[in-house]
Formats: C-alpha cells, structure tokens, sequence
C-alpha cells in the first residue's frame, strides 16, 4: 500500500530541512549524518533544501551500521571523528523502527563531543525498543509488528514510501 508517493515526499523533506534550520538558528555549520545508503539519500534531499534556505555550510557524511547485526561489524563513518568535535550533527535515516540501527549509529558519536546531535527520520514507527527519540519526523505511523516498510530514495524520478 503506497503511504508516500513522490510529492507527499518532497513536501516532508522541504518541512523538516526548515525545522533543521529553525532549531539551529546561529549555528556555523551542520553535518547531516545519513545512515547507510537510504539515511545518505534522505539527507542529501534534506540538505538540498537547507542550502536553498541558508548560507550556513552543510556537510554529509555516511554512518555504515550493519542493520541485521549490529555488534558483528564495527559501525563507520566516512570522516575523521575530530572534525565533528564542537559541531551541530544531525543523524538522519529512512525509518525509525525499533531504534536499534540509530541507537548503534551513535556509536563512533561517542568518541567524540559534539555541540548537539539530533535524529531527522523520514518515517517513524511506534516499535522503539531502544531509547531513540526523532526531533524531526515526515511521518510517524502506528503499524503492527508485521508490517514493514519499504523506503525508495535512490532514484530521484520515482521516491515512494509503502506499507507491505
């Protein structure tokens, strides 16, 4: 069942990039953190946005998480940790199911110390067994256990969000 189709999209990306710029009014930068390949999509269609809007530099890096075992593969980012040391991050993905992939996607963050860090999801579900809060959110939805859903963010002509 479609529960996003690609304007409903577009129209959340450019709500929360104001909210992200809202809530951090005055600061010098801000990294947007996307988790694995669809958090890094999601964020790259955020910042779009935000740079229409602001002159303030945004930054992507990528924070790989092995989503089905987290524990097995050390959690990555694509940046050298003490560039991030005194910065505004936001840690951006497609869903927040359960919490666990953005709980462990702090993981290298704890290394460091940051000015704030917050959470930006396309789509937030109400499963969270970790205690993961998102200060930004396009959609949040009650759904059963059983269901699941499934984010298309890669290509630009087809995005969509469906409940399967």
């Amino acid at each position: 069942m479609l529960i996003l189709n690609q304007e409903q999209i577009r129209q959340k990306t450019k709500r929360l990039a104001i909210q992200i710029l809202e809530r951090n009014y005055g600061v010098d930068e801000i990294y947007l953190a996307g988790i694995n390949n669809n958090g890094l999509s999601f964020a790259k269609s955020l910042g779009l946005y935000m740079k229409r809007n602001t002159d303030i530099p945004i930054h992507y890096l990528q924070v790989r998480v092995n989503a089905a075992d987290p524990i097995a593969e050390e959690v990555l980012i694509n940046i050298d940790k003490d560039k991030l040391n005194g910065k505004t991050i936001v840690l951006v993905d497609d869903v927040a199911n359960t919490g666990r992939t953005l709980f462990f996607g702090f993981k290298p963050l704890l290394e460091i110390l940051p000015e704030k860090i917050e959470i930006a999801v396309l789509v937030d579900r109400k499963h969270k067994n970790y205690p993961i809060h998102s200060n930004y959110v396009g959609l949040s939805l009650a759904t059963t256990i059983g269901e699941h859903i499934e984010v298309q963010l890669k290509n630009a002509d087809e995005k969509s969000v469906h409940l399967v």
